[in-house]
């Protein structure tokens, strides 16, 4: 439990890792966007089968060469103590393994993986992609299951820049994993 402050400090309450830790284990993904809350629904199954499909084929690439781990949501991923998120999917490099604890991945992973939902799209595009800018993480990609798109961004200073988008059946090849071809095909339900 949270201990009582003894004092309500002026403004609005930014919320931290140990209230994070108190939030209720109910079912829903909260989150810690820079202290203010979010909370979201349980994905949809379609949503969760293109989260399933996509982690196979990353985990299958990643463990057969030895480049370190992919995990899938919900895992928690402390920015700051300010800003804990669950991206859908995310990479640690295997030189990198070391920001990854008992509490979850504390640091910025090497890729976050958003797969958004009707609900999600302003959260993923704006709000989650100024905060995984600015606390560093380099590589950012944003599925959508229902136009079938993927969309690949990379970290330039405090903010992403579109490098590319695929959409349908198309084979994709990466700069996070340049030996690996990606059959959205395999992706999509």
């Amino acid at each position: 439990m949270s201990r009582l402050p003894d004092r309500i400090p002026p403004g609005p309450i930014k919320l931290t890792y140990e209230d994070y830790v108190d939030l209720p284990d109910d079912g829903r993904r909260y989150e810690i966007l820079d202290g203010d809350l979010e909370v979201s629904p349980a994905p949809a199954p379609k949503h969760q089968a293109v989260s399933g499909n996509l982690f196979s084929i990353l985990h299958g690439h990643v463990q057969e060469r030895g480049l370190g781990s992919v995990y899938y949501a919900p895992i928690d991923v402390l920015l700051a103590d300010t800003s804990i998120v669950q991206p859908d999917l995310v990479f640690i490099d295997a030189a990198r393994a070391s920001i990854v604890s008992r509490r979850g991945i504390e640091g910025p992973p090497d890729l976050a993986i958003e797969i958004l939902s009707s609900w999600s799209v302003r959260r993923d595009r704006i709000a989650k992609a100024a905060l995984y800018a600015r606390y560093g993480i380099r590589h950012y990609w944003v599925l959508d299951p229902d136009a079938r798109t993927l969309e690949i961004y990379e970290a330039d200073g405090a903010q992403y820049r579109s490098v590319e988008r695929h959409e349908g059946h198309a084979t994709v090849r990466t700069a996070v994993f340049p030996d690996l071809e990606i059959d959205l095909g395999r992706v999509w339900i």
